[in-house]
C-alpha cells in the first residue's frame, strides 16, 4: 500500500468517526467557559477592550484598503 493510500484510508476512518473520541464532557465544558470567562475579565480589568477593538479597526481598514 502506497503513501497516499495509507493517508486516505486514515482520513476516512477519522471522519467516519473510528477511533473517535466520543466527545467532551460536562466537566471539560466547564472548565473551558471558566477560563474564557477568566480572559474576558482580564482584557475588561486591564482596559485592553478599546486597545483590541481598536488594533482590529484598524487591519481591517488596511484590510479594505480605507482609512488614509
Amino acid at each position: 500500500m502506497n503513501r497516499f493510500e495509507r493517508w486516505t484510508r486514515t482520513v476516512v476512518s477519522r471522519i467516519q468517526g473510528k477511533e473517535r473520541d466520543a466527545g467532551a464532557g460536562f466537566v471539560e465544558y466547564a472548565g473551558l467557559m471558566i477560563i474564557i470567562a477568566g480572559i474576558f475579565t482580564l482584557i475588561d480589568q486591564l482596559g485592553l477592550d478599546g486597545l483590541i477593538s481598536g488594533a482590529i479597526g484598524d487591519a481591517v481598514d488596511r484590510v479594505i484598503g480605507g482609512g488614509g
